[in-house]
């Protein structure tokens, strides 16, 4: 028996790995969202599976050490294991995932384990198509990842890393033959994952590829859905890759009117450190080709990087300034995390100045600016002390 612990930021690696776990022909598994609920199974024939960010790591070692000391058999996968499974490994897990996990999760239900005990995803990369985007039987949807793996190397992101460098694409068929049989089960809204909806089945992942897109969008309708959102939650787009022609695509068969562009700052001095391989004359062509074809665009923001200087910041905020007056921007917030495995984790947590929280309250405040800054400076602190 393997039982998942489930809590409010693994809600969809569960439902994929279940859902390879159904199509392996393995169904001796269950959910728990509690310890209580993890502690009903007996621990003699009980293996726990944690799917970890590195938000989580401190709170889920409490409870692996009472765990442990129950006699339950511990795996562990998701994005922070990928960076530090030997760590995992001396926190106690029994096995460690790295990378892919579905291959990976039939691999241990059937009981083929690798004797380091830690399951290698990362050089064993999947075939999205060979997996369902989301769990039928158990009646568990996610929005449908069509891609996986980025070939930009930012270095705050993870992404490169647990996905791969290379994109993979799930093909527009198996997309339309599960999202008709989610219609079929009153699922009528689409929602996409990607590192860049827009790079969808393209050669290098930023530029459209226009009749995969459109094949896609229209099949959608086709199928039944009601309401279909790209370029938006939970994905972003790359200002690279926002064009006309895409847009003027999109909008015959999107809902949203709204774009989240990736921007990160507004000093080019921070986008060369960060790695972030475009420009700001970049992502302003991007919100002006926005604007005027009708979308309003939502822009990411990296604040505290620990490297940026009072310049950078100035900078930062006057880039907002303009583009909220020019392109009718609104601004989503972001505090610098530092993940393990990144090229910027070395750099430790972000710092939040009180010239940083008066402009964002002040944008807040105006209706500019949204997203979860303050929060984020105590999971920044908590990503800085998760390796062991």
């Amino acid at each position: 028996m393997i039982v998942f612990r489930l809590n409010k930021r693994n809600r969809y690696s569960i439902t994929a790995l279940t859902a390879a776990l159904e199509r392996g022909g393995y169904t001796d598994y269950e959910i728990a969202d509690s310890i209580d609920g993890v502690l009903s199974y007996d621990p003699n024939d009980t293996t726990v599976a944690y799917s970890l960010m590195t938000f989580d790591v401190e709170d889920t070692l409490k409870e692996i050490k009472m765990l442990k000391g129950k006699g339950y058999t511990l795996i562990v996968g998701g994005p922070h294991p990928t960076a530090d499974p030997l760590g995992m490994l001396k926190a106690g897990f029994d096995y460690v995932f790295v990378g892919d996990g579905e291959r990976s999760i039939i691999d241990y239900a059937s009981g083929n384990r690798p004797e380091n005990r830690i399951f290698d995803g990362i050089r064993n990369r999947v075939n999205l198509d060979d997996f369902p985007p989301f769990n039928v039987k158990r009646d568990m949807y996610m929005p449908i990842e069509i891609s996986r793996g980025c070939p930009f190397r930012c270095g705050y992101c993870f992404t490169p890393v647990i996905g791969g460098g290379v994109m993979r694409y799930r093909s527009v068929e198996m997309i339309l033959k599960y999202s008709k049989i989610g219609v079929e089960r009153g699922r009528k809204i689409a929602r996409f994952i990607a590192s860049n909806s827009f790079g969808y089945m393209s050669k290098n992942g930023v530029t459209p590829n226009l009749e995969k897109i459109e094949e896609l969008l229209s099949g959608l309708k086709s199928v039944g859905m009601k309401e279909i959102y790209f370029g938006t939650f939970p994905s972003d787009v790359r200002p690279e890759s926002v064009t006309h022609g895409v847009l003027r695509l999109i909008k015959k068969y999107v809902k949203n009117r709204t774009l989240i562009i990736g921007a990160q700052t507004g000093s080019e001095r921070i986008l060369k450190m960060i790695n972030r391989g475009h420009s700001l004359d970049d992502v302003e062509k991007a919100l002006e080709i926005a604007s005027l074809e009708g979308f309003i665009p939502h822009v990411d923001f990296i604040f505290g990087f620990p490297f940026e200087n009072d310049e950078d910041v100035e900078k930062t905020f006057d880039f907002i300034e303009k583009i909220v007056k020019r392109y009718k921007a609104k601004v989503h917030a972001h505090t610098f995390m530092p993940l393990p495995g990144t090229p910027l984790f070395k750099y430790g947590p972000g710092r939040l100045t009180k010239k940083h929280l008066k402009v964002l309250g002040s944008l807040a405040s105006k209706g500019i600016l949204d997203g979860y800054w303050h929060k984020q400076q105590e999971l920044s602190l908590k990503a800085a002390r998760s390796v062991f």
